[in-house]
């Protein structure tokens, strides 16, 4: 993300900053487990994510990011938009990414549910895959052995990993941190885990071809940070850049979380302004290559001098 990486600063965790993270990933698996029971054919997929992240505000927490819902082909990036009429199909896949944070300390976590029988062993081999790869996350284990552990799990299985997307690490303020934890045998990757460090372990199985591609759809950004482009902004455009900024920092954010403050004609504005100055990421959403059905499961770890953490299972 943007926003210089708080964890960098430090090279250990104090007990409040676990603290911080274990509180974060209380209130994640909390509304994890709650939006399981809400998803039906049908249901709005706007008011599935405004469910979730009024169930995050109530729980002491923030959202990290805008609720992702992904429907079956879909793997990533989605959030619905203002006024959304999308509505879960029948014997559809659908795939929950929720991040909370509290002061900045996130808890990334995903889950799958199927409304079709058909797809139970797809949904089975990535539960499968981040179980058996949590098992083998230890300070100085390399990134490519968990990642080896979980492209065996799904292959054996008779799936595929999607091999573009990957598990990240976290620091404070910021959900991808740099390092990622591959959902194969990446030999190029010499990536270990480390104490004093957050990681995120994601893997995502499919029947398709084991890609994603990027669509032409975006419904999440976040913001970059340049003082000497911010003063070309224009004063609304401004206004609405620190708006955002004081409450986000580089988290990411959606147009509909920006309504109720600004005019809807002033935001399409801003974001054009903020491309236009390099101050705008964008996060294109994500669909399998082959339009192959998409499951994922998702748990966040902190390693202290301990051991392993995994603080999005306790709730």
């Amino acid at each position: 993300m943007v926003d210089v990486a708080w964890g960098q600063l430090v090279s250990m965790l104090t007990e409040a900053d676990i603290e911080y993270y274990i509180r974060a990933g209380r209130i994640a698996c909390t509304v994890r487990k709650e939006v399981e029971n809400y998803i039906s054919a049908g249901t709005r997929l706007l008011d599935i994510a405004e469910f979730i992240e009024k169930r995050i505000l109530e729980l002491g927490g923030e959202p990290a990011f805008p609720t992702n819902i992904s429907i079956n082909n879909i793997a990533a990036h989605y959030t619905p938009t203002p006024g959304d009429q999308l509505t879960v199909p029948e014997n559809a896949v659908v795939k929950i990414d929720i991040g909370v944070h509290v002061e900045g300390y996130i808890a990334d976590t995903a889950t799958t549910v199927s409304l079709a029988e058909k797809y139970r062993a797809l949904v089975e081999a990535a539960k499968e895959a981040l179980e058996k790869a949590l098992t083998f996350v230890l300070p100085g284990r390399r990134f490519s052995d968990v990642g080896s552990v979980i492209e065996n799990t799904i292959k054996t299985r008779g799936f595929k990993p999607i091999y573009n997307l990957s598990g990240h690490s976290i620091d404070r303020y910021s959900i991808h941190a740099g390092e990622t934890i591959p959902n194969y045998r990446d030999r190029l990757n010499l990536g270990k885990f480390r104490q004093g460090k957050v990681y995120a372990l994601e893997p995502f199985a499919t029947n398709g071809s084991g890609f994603v591609v990027d669509t032409p759809t975006i419904t999440i950004y976040a913001l970059r940070y340049n003082p000497k482009k911010i003063r070309y902004l224009s004063k609304d455009v401004r206004d609405l850049y620190s708006y955002i900024y004081d409450r986000r920092r580089g988290l990411p954010f959606a147009k509909r979380w920006l309504l109720e403050t600004f005019d809807g004609d002033v935001i399409e504005k801003a974001l054009k302004e903020f491309e236009s100055n390099g101050l705008l990421i964008t996060y294109p959403v994500l669909i399998e290559k082959s339009s192959g059905t998409v499951t994922q499961f998702e748990h966040t770890v902190v390693i202290d001098k301990s051991g392993q953490v995994i603080i999005t299972t306790d709730c």
